[in-house]
């Protein structure tokens, strides 16, 4: 039965390895270009075509990031003075819905025999995380330098380099704990693709007595879809961005690609805090647990980099390195 008729069915027939798949706020937004819905809405319909391609192989659970559009909420509410702003806690919850549903209607239309549903999570910190007081996620918007100086002053931004511009940053501690992962997995084994720990989670700290509340910060999307995928059991976990794969010394005129990699042998090399080295910490972190794998690339590229044939592929040692050597042996011959 599909849910489309009011069960909690999600889907008709279903099956093969289960995979989280991130999708980077520059996969669903490209970097530069307008925050406008419409922008939006065409690049999730874009990628919900791959995502509902690859859905009837894998069972998919999906994540998204949200620092363009949390930014741009941060902004508007700039603009009412005379309201106290929103703190960034509930400002994480309205992208998630917001994406979530942009996704959602978008995943439906493309979607066989199955129901996407999109699913606020809340995401356990800890209270005395440093994190918290050492702002390193971006959020927003682009600026040259002299307009991110102006910004910083006037409203006690802090501010670091994103490439070539600058971006404002704010707290992000470290995922401990997904509060729905039972309603996640529910939904999962009905047959549902799940979208969810959109933007990383709302932050929450838990109290006394099992009392939840909400904190100031954005937690990283990659670490908690690194959590999110570990606690569930997943096989693949897929990290996608706007390039084609990790690059060591990345846009220099040295700059090499890599191909399949060890966590050990990633772990040896530096990426940028505020852009590929999550991805890269949330990859070892992956396969260091699970012994799956994981990969880094383009969303174009989806298909291929849940069959291990695009991107950084990140392997542990065992059958699932031993079985993606071949499969690329395979694709060369």
């Amino acid at each position: 039965m599909s849910g489309r008729s009011g069960d909690v069915t999600g889907v008709d027939a279903g099956g093969g390895p289960l995979a989280v798949v991130a999708l980077g706020g520059n996969a669903l937004l490209r970097r530069g270009e307008p925050l406008e819905a419409a922008n939006q809405v065409h690049a999730a319909d874009q990628a919900a075509r791959l995502l509902a391609a690859a859905a009837s192989t894998h069972r998919l659970v999906i994540t998204h990031g949200n620092g363009p559009q949390v930014g741009l909420l941060a902004l508007m509410g700039d603009a009412y003075p005379a309201t106290k702003p929103y703190p960034l806690d509930v400002l994480d919850a309205e992208t998630e819905g917001q994406i979530g549903y942009v996704l959602e209607l978008a995943l439906d239309n493309h979607l066989t025999g199955q129901h996407a549903v999109t699913l606020i999570t809340r995401v356990v910190v800890d209270p005395h995380d440093p994190g918290l007081v050492s702002p390193s996620k971006f959020i927003g918007p682009i600026y040259d330098e002299r307009r991110a100086r102006e910004l910083s002053a006037e409203h006690g931004w802090t501010i670091k380099r994103d490439g070539e511009r600058w971006r404002r940053v704010v707290a992000s501690p470290q995922p401990k704990r997904i509060v729905q992962l039972d309603a996640i997995e529910r939904l999962v084994e009905a047959g549902f693709v799940v979208v969810c720990a959109g933007g990383g989670g709302v932050p929450v700290v838990e109290e006394p007595a099992g009392r939840y509340r909400g904190v100031e910060g954005v937690i990283d999307k990659d670490r908690a879809s690194a959590l999110l995928a570990i606690d569930l059991g997943a096989e693949r976990l897929v990290l996608a961005t706007d390039v084609d794969a990790v690059y060591r010394d990345y846009g220099s005129a040295g700059q090499r690609r890599l191909g399949p990699t060890a966590p050990a042998e990633l772990r040896k090399l530096s990426f940028p805090a505020g852009s590929m080295g999550p991805k890269v910490e949330a990859a070892c972190s992956f396969v260091e647990a699970t012994g799956g794998r994981a990969a880094i690339g383009s969303l174009d590229e989806l298909p291929q980099l849940l069959e291990g044939r695009a991107g950084t592929q990140v392997l542990g040692n065992g059958p699932v390195a031993e079985q993606a050597n071949q499969e690329k042996r395979h694709a060369v011959a």
